[in-house]
């Protein structure tokens, strides 16, 4: 079984209390790609709310010494994806909108931030992602995800692959 595979299981048998504190290390050890690569930490995912911190180090910072706006729309929409996979009955979700307002400059420290939904529907999600540095509020935004049902058997051969 693949790592991804792994996370999508345990995301969606999630009972209301959420994850352990060692199956949160398990899920921290297990992320891949792009969330690994940002340097993200969950901190808690329960079916209710995600909350993740980020180290910032050099790499998050755009040439005026600040943490680059990209890097808080990254944070909201991995958080609210992992959120979403908590109500998504196993299918896979994905994100088509996501609104970032930056309201205060980060130059270094600790992000936390919490993910929760505004929607859970069956086919839609939408998801507000708080960011917060030394307590104050410096960003807000809000995710609107798509729940894709996954096939029931996978395609048998790749209708453009010659």
């Amino acid at each position: 079984m693949s790592k991804q595979s792994d996370m999508l299981k345990a995301l969606s048998s999630l009972d209301a209390e959420g994850m352990s504190i060692e199956e949160l290390e398990r899920f921290n050890e297990s992320v891949t790609g792009f969330t690994k690569t940002l340097g993200m930490r969950f901190t808690k995912i329960t079916p209710e709310v995600v909350a993740a911190e980020l180290h910032v180090s050099g790499d998050h910072l755009q040439p005026a010494g600040i943490v680059n706006g990209g890097v808080y729309s990254s944070l909201a929409e991995t958080a609210g994806s992992i959120l979403g996979l908590t109500r998504a009955s196993g299918d896979l979700v994905v994100g088509v909108n996501c609104n970032a307002d930056f309201i205060a400059t980060v130059s270094a420290g600790v992000i936390d931030l919490e993910a929760r939904f505004v929607h859970a529907g069956r086919s839609s999600q939408l998801i507000e992602v708080h960011l917060h540095h030394r307590g104050k509020l410096v960003s807000r935004a809000m995710l609107r995800t798509m729940v894709l049902q996954k096939p029931a058997e996978p395609p048998k051969k790749d209708k453009f692959a010659e």
